[in-house]
């Protein structure tokens, strides 16, 4: 942030953007709020990355025929897809931002636990993305985003091994980062900060925070271990259970931060406690618990017995019931609320509509039979990203526009933002929901061409695209913007409890001027006063 972006500023104003100025000060920073700057800079070049990648895909699929890249091109367009929105965007986006920024926030700490593991973080998260990068931009890789073995290991073109090395490497950048939530949660809690004083979005971080397999992958392939090889005494099939093993809890990972991001705005923007608070943080670690359990169905059609199948058919079942405990429970609290329509209360509306379709879809295809007709179609695809882009991004954006205000000190233009959300909600839609239709009818994924009956559906998720596309591109023009050109926040715009808003926006580097007492729940809004409830409104 230039100087003259800040001299609008009150001289006792000092915080984490103006106190030090120079490319050093950042790249050495230890602050958690810069940290996370760094973070959304990254994370925010990936998922650009990912979505041309995404166009690519979008644009071949506009005609039946392979007709704008050749067969080989388009395998290494949806692989480095899906690299790069799952590994670098989806699982490190909510933790990594927007909890970097807030766990300290929120629980009356001057900062992580660990603040120079944090920065190490942020490193380890660019080297794996170095990797990934040099991969893409040398060959690229045409495995799939899952790297499926004997694929991946024997028969595959292109950087198979530098991709590899990539997610792993970005992998401990998860891990360091959770451990150091963990303990700043346990140990740096403000005074009278209980357990169940705890916001919500501070109990989803913590469940989330309790990747060999993939290196694996690279080993075989450089050299020849034989680990996933039968003509080497191998087992290709071992390779899907270590990888869903670690995976599918990644499915939770990326979702439950966005779980806590959602009990906040429903909270701020109902004015009401969150309904069956306890219910809901317990619901996030039944979430993380049952998350390790279920892996096995995504191998309904590997040749694993029917028993196990039937075992992992009902867990997966079993771990729809907390997910939709916290739908439940988020509708109840919009019930007689004093609900008001802004820019974070639209996406967080989009994300319970998109995701109760998204987890519906996902009981659907845990049922053996129908998945067996169901299995990698195009409806596999339309539920995946109802589920993770519906999910995890509606609630990343929803908590963007929640904190931009605590994060930049800024405000940005209400017109553009709620524009932005209505574009992204009808843009998915138009682009996801024909894709349960294809995939129904029997259009498999992964193929860069396609019966002609098909071309009709194909085309409006095209369109659909592009209207994502623009919804997605807004936020990022109007918060650079706004950076410069916003109106100077308020404290707390959005009149919210927790300990982030009571502090100055942007926060001073140590978070807190005096440290905090709490002596209050989380969402004490029923001490709201009706005329400022009336103003809000």
């Amino acid at each position: 942030m230039s100087e003259a972006a800040t001299t609008d500023f009150p001289a006792s104003r000092r915080n984490y953007l103006n106190a030090a100025y120079g490319l050093r000060s950042w790249l050495l920073t230890k602050d958690h709020k810069r940290i996370a700057i760094l973070y959304l800079i990254s994370v925010t070049a990936f998922f650009a990355l990912g979505g041309l990648f995404a166009m690519g895909i979008r644009l071949e699929l506009l005609t039946p025929e392979g007709d704008l890249t050749q067969a080989d091109t388009y395998n290494r367009l949806f692989t480095m897809h899906g690299i790069a929105m799952v590994f670098f965007f989806l699982i490190p986006a909510i933790p990594a931002v927007l909890g970097n920024f807030l766990v300290p926030l929120m629980i009356g700490a001057k900062d992580l636990a660990f603040p120079r593991i944090n920065l190490l973080s942020w490193y380890i998260y660019v080297l794996g993305g170095a990797f990934a990068l040099y991969a893409m931009v040398t060959g690229g890789v045409d495995t799939g985003w899952t790297f499926y073995t004997p694929l991946s290991t024997v028969f595959a073109k292109g950087q198979v091994i530098s991709a590899a090395l990539g997610v792993f490497i970005s992998g401990f950048s998860s891990i360091l980062t959770g451990l150091n939530f963990i303990v700043t949660i346990h140990r740096m809690r403000a005074p009278g900060l209980t357990w169940f004083r705890l916001p919500l979005f501070i109990w989803a971080h913590y469940a989330t925070s309790l990747a060999i397999t993939i290196v694996m992958v690279a080993a075989e392939r450089a050299l020849h271990l034989g680990l996933f090889n039968p003509a080497l005494g191998g087992d290709p099939v071992l390779f899907q259970h270590l990888f869903w093993f670690y995976s599918h809890p990644a499915v939770y990972i990326m979702v439950l931060p966005a779980m806590g991001v959602q009990s906040e705005l429903i909270a701020a923007f109902s004015r009401k406690p969150v309904f069956g608070y306890k219910v809901v943080a317990f619901a996030s670690i039944a979430i993380a618990v049952l998350g390790f359990l279920v892996w096995g169905h995504h191998l309904f059609l590997s040749g694993q017995s029917v028993y196990a199948s039937v075992v992992f058919s009902v867990l997966s079942m079993l771990v729809a019931i907390p997910s939709a405990v916290k739908v439940f429970n988020w509708t109840a609290t919009l019930f007689e609320g004093s609900v008001s329509w802004d820019t974070p209360m639209l996406y967080a509306l989009g994300f319970i509509g998109l995701f109760t379709i998204g987890g519906l879809t996902g009981v659907m295809i845990a049922t053996l039979g129908i998945d067996v007709h169901l299995h990698d179609t195009y409806f596999i695809v339309a539920h995946f990203h109802y589920v993770m882009v519906g999910g995890t991004i509606m609630a990343y954006l929803g908590g963007l526009h929640y904190w931009w205000p605590k994060i930049s000190g800024r405000m940005y233009p209400e017109f553009w933002s709620k524009l932005s959300a209505l574009l992204v909600f009808v843009g998915f839609n138009c682009t996801f929901f024909p894709q349960f239709i294809v995939g129904y009818l029997g259009m498999p994924r992964r193929y860069w061409s396609y019966p002609p009956e098909f071309q009709v559906l194909n085309v409006m998720s095209t369109a659909g695209a592009s209207v994502l596309g623009l919804g997605y591109l807004l936020p990022l023009c109007y918060f650079v913007w706004s950076m410069r050109y916003g109106p100077i926040a308020e404290e707390n715009p959005w009149k919210a409890t927790g300990l982030e808003w009571k502090t100055s926006s942007p926060p001073p580097t140590f978070n807190f001027d005096e440290d905090p007492i709490v002596t209050e729940d989380a969402y004490d809004y029923h001490g709201t006063p009706a005329k400022e409830q009336a103003a809000h409104v």
